[in-house]
């Protein structure tokens, strides 16, 4: 464990509900550790990380899992592998474990034998010889796709949910009325979790609303027999967003991942609040997301119940033991937390000459278009091979999600560092083989390569006819004291690094986005969720489009009629709220 705390260990007696005492005692509490790094580059001890630049964050491995053995899986994506090691070796190389070359995953879960990763679906790999990923002299291990899992489908799939690793639903469910504004009013909603839990088998996980917005009751039961296990009580000083039940340990123990989101946005928390055998809430680990960029899984829990955090840097990834905080009131753990405060960058640009008025309706509408284009990757369009390292003159570097698709329909304008325009600019340039995308950020913006980075993507969506970058788009959009009150077509922007245009919140209290990303997306315009309070902690702010015609405008149901062909959509007439 990362604490030197005396903490009781309690004795399994069944059901029993947590008793919250209303006094805030802290008992004691431990330092993060730094239990294992990793140097950027290709080698046995290193990871694949694209260096932040103006208009592109800093992207490293995307998820951090672990096995029941303790050993802790990194998602190497960049390089195109997984890094296995064993925290409680920090001196021992780790495992390579290379991937097929037609998987390009932005998460990974792992549950026993099974390594499971996220490629639009859940892909399932082992090593050729069958679960084991021991070689001979340390030697790289290939795994290969096998066509079945080891845990229920719904298992899985609920496992990947937790940080928003899921299909889209359908473009006309999300445009419909359920607005940020609607699903508010209605509250949080029910939520079922299935999880392979290390010591307690196939559980499922209720998450039942309390009538207040700050506090939920977790309700465990056994899958196979429904017999209740425990019930949890969560609660937190301000509004709950997210709640993930995680896993329980080799003592029976609970770990529950939540969120303390004040309406102010400020001081947003994540944490993993932890509960005894028999239900009683022990205390939590505060999970050190502030100024660190985005990553899809950044928590684990091992079977020794400790919880590991991961973060990059600008030349090395660190895997964090994260400390235990004990507490008797769970309402005091955001107290502690350091204080962030996103604010809008002041700017120089003046936005006012190249802003156009718009509405929330054509927004949503241009950005499905970019998310479903559909179009085919010539040879021109791919460019050659080999395409694996950002360096020489040239300094470009192929997306991801279209490596080996040559001559294939792919989905998405790919991302394109420097790069803007249109949709229809876009086509043309793709119709007259131009190379598509780039994810080298070294060089300056090159005029020969075709697609979009995420600030051309906001920019188009909103229908600017100039490109506005995430430092300028202060300039023509006002911040939002309250992230609540996002709506479609609003924006989540990080100036001078990346920004995001907001689709909805999901009924658990994500949020649902829709962004040109190197990392979460691969390389392409993407749908994507995150946890709303991890957005804020690591300075992505709030903002709304000044342009918008009307502001009262929501997207109708039938907003989005994708042709499949060709990706376009076509127009519906926007419904006023009454």
């Amino acid at each position: 464990m990362f604490y030197r705390c005396p903490i009781k260990t309690f004795a399994a007696i069944g059901s029993v509900a947590a008793s919250l005492s209303m006094v805030s005692l802290e008992t004691c509490r431990a330092d993060d550790t730094l239990v294992r790094e990793f140097s950027s580059g290709a080698g046995a001890n290193a990871v694949g990380i694209i260096d932040a630049t103006e208009d592109v964050e800093l992207t490293g491995p995307q998820a951090l899992s672990s096995d029941g053995a303790g050993n802790l899986f990194l998602l190497d994506q960049v390089n195109g592998r997984i890094v296995r090691f064993d925290p409680k070796k920090p001196t021992a190389e780790a495992r390579i474990l290379k991937m097929p070359e037609n998987i390009k995953p932005s998460d990974l879960v792992v549950r026993n034998n099974d390594i499971m990763v996220w490629d639009g679906s859940i892909r399932t790999l082992h090593a050729p010889d069958g679960p084991s990923t021991r070689s001979v002299d340390n030697e790289p291990v290939q795994l290969e796709e096998v066509s079945t899992r080891g845990v229920d489908d719904r298992v899985a799939i609920s496992a990947f949910a937790q940080m928003g690793s899921e299909p889209p639903g359908s473009a006309s469910d999300l445009l419909d009325q359920n607005t940020r504004a609607v699903i508010t009013k209605k509250g949080r909603q029910p939520d079922r979790q299935y999880i392979a839990s290390r010591s307690k088998g196939s559980i499922v996980a209720d998450i039942i609303p309390e009538k207040s917005d700050n506090a939920v009751r977790v309700e465990i039961t056994a899958a196979d027999t429904n017999d209740t296990i425990a019930q949890l009580s969560l609660r937190t000083r301000d509004r709950l967003g997210t709640v993930e039940f995680l896993d329980v340990d080799n003592d029976d123990r609970f770990y529950v991942l939540a969120e303390n989101i004040p309406t102010s946005g400020r001081k947003a928390s994540t944490y993993v609040a932890r509960y005894a055998s028999n239900g009683k809430f022990e205390g939590v680990y505060d999970l050190p997301l502030a100024n660190t960029p985005l990553t899809r899984r950044f928590v684990t829990i091992s079977g020794d119940g400790d919880v590991y955090f991961l973060r990059t840097k600008p030349d090395k990834v660190e895997v964090v033991g994260v400390g235990f905080r004990a507490l008797r009131d769970l309402a005091s753990a955001t107290s502690t937390s350091p204080a962030n405060t996103p604010s809008a960058a002041t700017s120089k640009f003046d936005g006012v000459a190249a802003v156009r008025p718009s509405n929330r309706q054509q927004a949503i509408e241009t950005a499905f278009a970019f998310e479903g284009l559909q179009w085919k990757l010539t040879p021109e369009n791919y460019g050659p091979d080999p395409d694996t390292a950002c360096s020489g003159f040239s300094r470009i570097r192929r997306p991801w999600y279209l490596q080996g698709k040559v001559n294939q329909e792919v989905r998405g304008v790919p991302y394109c560092w420097g790069c803007h325009g249109s949709l229809a600019s876009f086509r043309a340039q793709i119709a007259k083989g131009t190379k598509a995308g780039n994810v080298c950020t070294h060089n300056a913006p090159r005029a020969d390569v075709a697609g979009v980075d995420c600030s051309a993507f906001v920019s188009a969506a909103w229908g600017l006819s100039v490109h506005y970058t995430t430092a300028a788009i202060p300039a023509i959009a006002k911040p939002l004291e309250n992230p609540w009150d996002l709506k479609p077509g609003d924006a989540l922007n990080k100036p001078g690094s990346h920004v995001m245009l907001f689709l909805r919140f999901t009924p658990d209290r994500k949020a649902e986005v829709m962004e040109a990303s190197t990392g979460g997306c691969n390389g392409r315009v993407c749908r994507n969720v995150y946890p709303l309070a991890g957005l804020l902690a690591r300075g992505y702010v709030p903002v709304r489009f000044r342009a918008f015609a009307d502001d009262q405008v929501v997207v109708s149901e039938n907003a989005y009629q994708k042709d499949v062909a060709t990706g376009r959509s076509q127009k519906a007439a926007a419904r006023k709220k009454r």
